[in-house]
């Protein structure tokens, strides 16, 4: 799922810049103004970490707008290195340190940091109360955990499916959202399907109780928010009805008939140490190695190492990749003969047919398929059954053609289950291939269609072809 994760971060980072700034500066200033309502609370913000934090968005917010140091922390290293690109077009003048690290192993020293927060993260671990283990170690006394945007199971609903974002639902499902009604047949978080479909497996069994029981297993103190979804009238009535049997009259008793998001700030027991903690330039001093536990020092050429072990982190254009070695060479496997990752160069050496030129910016760099086979050849690196995966994008062009689109492909001469797109939007194929020291891929895809002035005939676009372990 690790995997997944940063293929994911990867693309969604960056992958349509337009899009994403405009979520990001929304995202912005909901949080701040949450951060602000809350300050008296926090009390002391630097030294911060945000984990999860994409491209660093609001790392970003607030060592320049609350003037505070600290850290960005994702296992996405790629979609740290975008935060240059935010710094450019928002005129920026600070960055946060900007780490490549796991939630469940965060290379922090214990009691060393004053606030820690993170946004739309903690339902992507199975085991969420692990997360909470590590933030309250890496904590100070009177330390503040700041979690935001994570999901309330909704009891009004059948579960019948996860459901994609908006943009991309069907007519029916639009219908259905529009009128508050949507929520009651499907699975309660929209837009969830489209993480599924990259592997990344959803924790939404936490109710409104279970979010405060574990908030009181690892805090001494708390404030919070909860948002409760509302989406169309029949969701306005049961909203409105809660309110009325909450002895409160608070939404408590909404969010559990309909679900939501919680935003908590939690405190850790203890006495915060006095005044704001020396942060720049040895910000090293807060960390520790994700190997042995030892501390890190950093040399003339900006390397973090171990110095109780062999461990080493270079920087990376300004992103230090602090995961746990065993881990590192997986999810980092760089140039290597079973993977082609249009967004870094040198792929087409393992292109065989014809493809188009390759487009997009950042992580989100692609090629159109045409209505000829594309063909590239893979070599397998590990033992072991090996699956097929196939990432890209469908485009809403290619529904408009009277049919759901396809995809065919061929491994070695044997045809694949064909598979059939009827989203637009991103996707993820996957299959199980026989065992064999190479793998020749032949990739068909239709129906086709073209966008004036563009002469070419065009069907879906592919920005990533790799081996992965059969599970």
């Amino acid at each position: 799922m690790k995997r997944a994760q940063v293929e994911f971060h990867n693309f969604a980072s960056l992958g349509e810049p337009d899009r994403a700034l405009n979520k990001y500066t929304v995202e912005n200033q909901r949080r701040g103004e949450m951060i602000a309502r809350h300050l008296s609370f926090i009390e002391s913000l630097t030294p911060f970490l945000e984990i999860g934090a994409n491209v660093g968005h609001t790392s970003y917010l607030l060592v320049n707008h609350f003037e505070v140091d600290g850290f960005a922390l994702d296992i996405s290293t790629d979609a740290l290195r975008h935060g240059k690109f935010l710094m450019d077009h928002w005129g920026l003048s600070r960055a946060p340190v900007r780490i490549g690290g796991d939630a469940l192993n965060l290379p922090f020293k214990d009691a060393s940091l004053r606030f820690v927060m993170t946004h739309q993260t903690l339902s992507q671990f199975l085991d969420i109360e692990a997360v909470f283990r590590e933030v309250s170690r890496v904590l100070m006394p009177g330390g503040v955990f700041f979690f935001s945007e994570e999901p309330i199971r909704r009891l009004l609903s059948l579960g019948l499916y996860r459901c994609p974002y908006y943009d991309t639902m069907k007519p029916w499902e639009r219908w259905l959202y529009d009128w508050g009604l949507l929520g009651f047949v499907a699975k309660d978080v929209i837009g969830a399907h489209q993480e599924e479909s990259f592997g990344i497996r959803q924790n939404h069994r936490m109710r409104l109780g279970d979010w405060h029981a574990l908030v009181q297993k690892y805090f001494a103190a708390q404030e919070y928010e909860v948002n409760v979804a509302e989406r169309g009238r029949a969701d306005h009535w049961v909203r409105a009805l809660g309110r009325k049997i909450d002895k409160y009259g608070s939404d408590w008793v909404p969010a559990r008939l309909l679900g939501g998001t919680a935003a908590w700030f939690c405190r850790k027991a203890g006495a915060a140490p006095a005044g704001t903690q020396t942060f720049m330039p040895a910000f090293e001093t807060f960390m520790r190695c994700p190997d042995c536990g030892g501390n890190l020092a950093r040399d003339a050429q900006e390397t973090l190492r171990c110095t109780a072990c062999a461990y080493e982190a270079p920087d990376e254009g300004g992103v230090y990749n602090l995961i746990r070695s065993t881990e590192r060479r997986d999810l980092y496997p760089g140039d290597r003969a079973d993977l082609i990752d249009f967004s870094v160069s040198g792929h087409e050496a393992k292109f065989i047919g014809p493809w188009e030129q390759l487009e997009g910016v950042f992580g989100g760099q692609y090629r159109w398929l045409t209505g000829q086979p594309a063909r590239a050849k893979l070599t397998r690196v590990k033992d072991g059954p090996q699956k097929l995966r196939i990432r890209g994008f469908t485009h809403q062009s290619s529904l408009e053609q009277g049919a759901p689109a396809t995809v065919v492909v061929k491994v070695n001469g044997q045809v694949l289950p064909k598979f059939t797109l009827d989203r637009v939007g991103l996707f993820v194929l996957e299959a199980d291939v026989a065992d064999a020291p190479e793998y020749e891929l032949e990739i068909q895809a239709s129906p086709q269609w073209h966008a004036l002035p563009d002469d070419r005939w065009l069907t879906v676009n592919l920005s990533m072809i790799r081996l992965v372990d059969r599970a």
